[in-house]
């Protein structure tokens, strides 16, 4: 299986390798998916509890989210999957040691970011967390998988254009050498 590991902060366009995954028929696993699930079995309302969760479902290593993604990913038995939400280097390692994996960083600019917070509407968004989310992420270590990607979509112009920069990408990690 070749996993390609989705990064980037909040708003820079992660979403899109979802779209573009599920297009093709790939399994696609993100940990904030997991946490949000969580939130609901738990009767927590979304925003205010979902920290809480994703801090402790990361458990003491802070991979323990990502020890679930991987191996539901694992089980599909798929030649190619997605796995979205990892914010620091250990997880990547933890990736890499099951499976090969290409790093992914979604970059997009601050003010871009907090104006499609503003009007993306999702419940776990606010423009007035902003601010503090990104502090959150970066506390995670967030920055350093993103700094050390493998391949970055700069994700500031259509959404064709960043689906264009992720096929070719794709297509040409998975190309016989």
């Amino acid at each position: 299986m070749k996993i390609f590991v989705v990064v980037g902060m909040p708003a820079a366009g992660k979403n899109i390798a979802r779209m573009y995954a599920e297009s093709k028929g790939w399994t696609y696993y993100a940990t904030g998916d997991i946490v949000r699930a969580e939130a609901a079995k738990r009767g927590v309302s979304v925003p205010a509890g979902t920290a809480q969760i994703s801090d402790e479902l990361r458990g003491a290593d802070g991979m323990g989210v990502t020890r679930l993604a991987l191996e539901k990913l694992l089980q599909t038995g798929a030649e190619i999957g997605f796995l979205e939400g990892m914010r620091s280097w250990p997880e990547i390692e933890l990736i890499r040691a099951e499976a090969p994996c290409v790093v992914v960083a979604f970059l997009a600019p601050r003010k871009i970011r907090f104006e499609r917070v503003c009007s993306r509407g999702r419940a776990d968004d606010s423009p007035q967390a902003f601010d503090e989310r990104d502090r959150r992420e970066i506390a995670y270590g967030t920055a350093v998988p993103i700094a050390l990607a493998d391949a970055y979509i700069l994700n500031t112009g259509t959404l064709d254009d960043a689906l264009r920069q992720l096929d070719a990408l794709v297509t040409r990690e998975t190309s016989p050498t």
